[in-house]
Formats: structure tokens, sequence, C-alpha cells
């Protein structure tokens, strides 16, 4: 079994189909074998997702720093919900669990924690796959800055080429999962 960790928005965001490809995300990993690692909200997009997983008889593993579980922001019907000191041990945890990465929609803390993934791969901290889900064409505004930044010689082609992006859950699946066959 392999795990991927998800970043997604706490908020469920304003189009109808980002909750229904959070569904299909977690019902998919969960139909395939994978247990699921993310921040471990029940709310917006995350609790979607997890929700997803376990209703397909899924692993949901969820990393919380103190702060936000004493603000009810917890979801407590998972596998598992580990509990750290702060932000940056939720991250490094949550990475430490995954074999994966996988980003949906989501605000600035997603991004954040995307772009920190994704440069860890480029300085060789982890050899990971990373998917952008491109829900709706959320993603399609970002994924044109990033061709731009290898056109204007600010990133790497082969840099860029190690981000797998998608329309559809079972794609971008597909196409970590052959990333991970060739990598294991």
């Amino acid at each position: 079994m392999s795990r991927f960790c998800v970043y997604l928005g706490s908020r469920e965001g304003q189009d109808p189909q980002f909750l229904e490809a959070a569904r299909q995300l977690g019902t998919e990993l969960a139909q395939r074998g994978h247990g699921l690692v993310y921040g471990g909200a029940r709310v917006g997009l995350m609790g979607e997702l997890a929700d997803a997983v376990m209703a397909a008889g899924g692993e949901a593993i969820g990393v919380m720093p103190d702060h936000l579980v004493e603000r009810e922001q917890a979801h407590h019907g998972l596998t598992e919900l580990v509990r750290v000191r702060n932000m940056h041990d939720r991250k490094a945890s949550m990475a430490a669990h995954a074999d994966a990465f996988i980003v949906l929609p989501g605000g600035i803390g997603t991004l954040e924690e995307f772009f920190e993934a994704w440069t860890w791969h480029y300085l060789g901290l982890h050899d990971k796959p990373i998917g952008v889900l491109d829900t709706a064409g959320f993603y399609a505004p970002l994924l044109a800055f990033l061709d731009n930044t290898v056109e204007h010689g600010f990133l790497n082609g082969r840099t860029r080429a190690e981000l797998v992006d998608a329309t559809e859950p079972d794609e971008l699946l597909d196409a970590l999962e052959a990333r991970l066959a060739t990598a294991g």
C-alpha cells in the first residue's frame, strides 16, 4: 500500500466540482488500496476527502498541530490522528508518512505546502512523485505560470516535468502510480 499526502483546502470553495473531485479522489484512493495522509481537518475539502476514504474502507491519517485540534477543527473519525506541536512538525510528519503528494484546490496554506514538497524534491531531499489535480481549471493559471518560468529561464524544464498534472482523479492516480512503480 502506498500512502498519498494530499494538500487541499479547509474550505469548500465556490464550485461544487471541487467537493466532487475530493470525494472521487478519496474513493479512488481507497479502492486502489492506498492510504491518505492529510492535514486532519473535518471541514471543507479536507473533511470530504477523508470521509470518502473512510466510507470506501480506506486508511486516513490526519496530522494536526495542537492549536488547531483545540479549536475543534480535527476529524476524530480517522484511522489515526497525529498531534504535533506546530505547522513545521505537521509538514515534516505528513511528508514522512507519504509515498507521493497530490494537490487539490486550496488557498495559501495549500500552495505553501505544495511548493515546499516540490522544493524538497528539487533539492533531492526526497524522490516522491508530486501531482496537481486541476479540477475545473483551478490550477490552469498556475501551471501556465510554471511553464512561463521555464520559458524565461528561471525553472529547469526537467524540474517542471517532474510535476504531474491531470484534470481527473483517476488519470492523476494512474500517472503517479506509474512513477511509484518505476521508482520502487
